[in-house]
Order: C-alpha cells, then structure tokens, then sequence
C-alpha cells in the first residue's frame, strides 16, 4: 500500500517544503509515500491514478482525530489498496473531485493555505503511524 499526495501548486516556501520532507522521510520507515503536484485545481483528478481510495481535504468534509485516523490508516492497510489524498489550492477543490471522493476529509473549520496544509497531512500521517505501534511520539488523548 502507498500513500500519495496530489496538490495544487508548488511549494515555494523552503521552511515549509523542509518539514513536510522531515515527515515524508519519517513516514518512509513505515509505507511508501509519494506527492505530485499540479498547476491547477482541473488538473487534480488526472493525477490520480485509476483503483486508489481517494481522500478529498475539503472544509466540508468530516474533522478526524488523531486517533480516528489512525484507524482509517489501519482499516485501509489491511484493504491493501492504495490511499491518493487531494488538497486544493486557493480556489479549493473541483465539486467533481469532491464527488469521485470516498471520504472528505476536514482539517480544521480554519482556512489554511495548501502549503501549511501539506504540512498537516504528512505530520498526521506520521502521528497515525506512530499511534498504531504504540510508540511515544503521541502524547494526546
């Protein structure tokens, strides 16, 4: 199973780009994870390959805990398929991607930009992984 991210836009912001490839390299001792990018919102669902489960980060969608998503990561490993999330850029996401969506995923009622966004995800990812082994990187509840 591999964990893919396709966003819209290009991370311009080196602090940014350095943490979310902290997490991407941290997430590699447990799956593999890839990220595309693409110029524009239209562009998303292309990018998505053909049978991966995908997870559309929308305000619209359902605000998870750690915890809950460590359950989805659990549930989906042992589906074996492969998990594509799609995070908009500052026009969001396309109404036709949030419908071939499965799940709808809310970070946060807030508006973040795509790269703070990323940075999210990947983190998230890393903290779900670390939940389901019962290592110490998680301290909350």
């Amino acid at each position: 199973m591999r964990y893919r991210l396709v966003a819209v836009g290009r991370m311009k912001n080196p602090a940014l780009r350095a943490a979310c490839d902290e997490y991407i390299d941290r997430l590699r001792h447990y799956t593999t994870v890839e990220e595309r990018e693409v110029k524009e919102e239209a562009r998303v669902l292309g990018a998505v390959p053909e049978g991966t489960r995908l997870v559309a980060l929308t305000r619209r969608g359902e605000e998870w805990t750690s915890g809950q998503l460590a359950e989805w990561t659990g549930r989906w490993e042992m589906e074996g398929r492969d998990i594509t999330f799609a995070i908009g850029g500052a026009d969001t996401l396309p109404d036709e991607v949030l419908r071939k969506a499965e799940r709808l995923w809310s970070l946060s009622r807030l508006t973040l930009p795509h790269e703070v966004a990323r940075v999210v995800v990947y983190e998230q990812l890393y903290r779900a992984h670390t939940i389901r082994r019962g290592e110490p990187y998680h301290r909350g509840s």
